[in-house]
């Protein structure tokens, strides 16, 4: 029997019993569609998020003194960079490199009359196109070079302490011998990256400025380097290395990212498999009623010659027919649902408040990969196949007697 026959013999079979066959159409494209969406929303919530950290917060490679604690905010001399102004500019002389700017990390208290925050202060180089993303959010004005007296505060902080621009604010930092430290300065603009864990407790200082309040001469905390392309990140950190001094990649910069990232694949694989499972379990339930519906008919067949193989070919091919109808139309809507997120984003909140520095924004947004759109379908497609063989192998068992005497 030529293959073409199998195939028409299989598609009046479907079309026999209209209404299993489209409940079958759904739940394959159904369970291929949320596929699609979890795959589009870890990969774009985790591509996103590490973009956007590595962007506002940690950069590609960092060099930092071998004792400097980050979680620690040390000011202690030994633990700064006494020469951040000659790494900065052997970093900036290379091909790789994007942007690069020494910053001095300190902790302190910023306060107005009747209310005061913790916050994390950063001095950095305000000619530095490093720090391009807190601009283009900026309300009011950047700090100048000079930025005598100036600061920047979170916009969320801002609102949070009822300031504005224009407003004047006192800011108590520690010294290298604990001792406090304070200062009175201008907010000249409000910083509004979309992250709350930037935007709720972030404040903002020339270098020099903050060198000066922190009594911590030329010395900073990091040099941050960012990148034209995070492939040469390895040529970049080896090219930086030197005595007492530690580079670090953004790989171990953001190992609270990549340990989500691999926990995010872990549970989406146990969800995955769990979709394929009810999309098999539906899959082998409509060929075994077929199977059982057919049983007379299947015993006719073989009694008129038709093989075991033969048999088994013609339920293969219906579960082939199902899987690529449902496949397509699982597709064709995932990737509409996982685009249309992917430009509109999907509401959160403000997850960034308790996630801390990691640039999280209130809403996520998908990506759209399409490889994984033909891979993920190729998997459904293979699961259907695995299942649809033992229907098919029951009804080669069939004995022709006994399938003729069934009513």
């Amino acid at each position: 029997m030529a293959l073409k026959q199998f195939w028409i013999m299989a598609y009046r079979d479907l079309v026999r019993n209209k209404r299993r066959t489209i409940i079958t159409f759904i739940a394959i494209a159904l369970g291929l569609i949320l596929v699609i969406f979890m795959n589009g929303l870890i990969t774009g919530m985790l591509n996103n998020m590490l973009t956007d950290t590595i962007k506002l917060d940690s950069g590609h490679v960092q060099v930092r003194a071998e004792s400097y604690e980050v979680v620690k905010s040390s000011l202690l001399w030994q633990d700064l960079i006494n020469n951040a102004d000659e790494i900065a500019a052997k970093a900036e002389a290379m091909p790789e490199v994007a942007a690069v700017s020494p910053i001095l990390w300190a902790g302190g208290v910023l306060g107005t009359a009747s209310e005061s925050s913790n916050v994390r202060v950063s001095g950095i180089d305000p000619t530095s196109t490093l720090f391009d993303p807190i601009r283009a959010g900026l309300t009011g004005e950047f700090l100048s070079e000079n930025g005598r007296g100036e600061i920047l505060i979170g916009k969320r902080l801002a609102d949070e302490l009822n300031l504005d621009v224009g407003d004047r604010i006192n800011l108590a930092v520690g010294n290298p011998d604990g001792l406090p430290e304070e200062g009175s300065f201008t907010i000249v603009g409000l910083v509004d990256t979309g992250f709350p864990g930037i935007d709720n407790a972030n404040v903002f200082l020339t270098l020099s400025q903050a060198q000066a309040i922190t009594g911590s001469g030329n010395r900073a905390s990091t040099v941050r380097i960012l990148l034209h392309d995070d492939e040469d990140t390895e040529t970049v950190v080896a090219a930086m290395q030197s005595p007492g001094m530690t580079v670090l990649s953004w790989q171990e910069l953001n190992e609270f990212i990549m340990t989500t990232v691999d926990s995010a694949m872990f549970f989406y694989g146990i969800l995955y498999a769990i979709i394929f499972l009810v999309v098999a379990v539906i899959i082998a339930n409509t060929l075994l009623m077929s199977v059982f519906e057919r049983t007379r008919e299947i015993g006719i067949l073989a009694a008129l010659g038709m093989k075991g193989r033969q048999i088994m070919t013609m339920f293969l091919l219906e579960a082939v027919i199902l899987g690529l109808i449902g496949c397509v139309i699982g597709i064709v809507l995932g990737a509409i649902l996982v685009y249309y997120f992917s430009i509109n984003g999907i509401f959160f909140g403000d997850m960034g408040d308790a996630i801390g520095d990691m640039a999280i924004g209130s809403s996520l947004y998908t990506e759209l990969v399409v490889a994984n759109l033909f891979v993920m379908a190729f998997w459904m497609m293979v699961v259907i196949v695995i299942v649809s063989l033992y229907p098919a192998w029951y009804a080669v068992r069939l004995e022709p007697v006994e399938a003729l005497h069934t009513l």
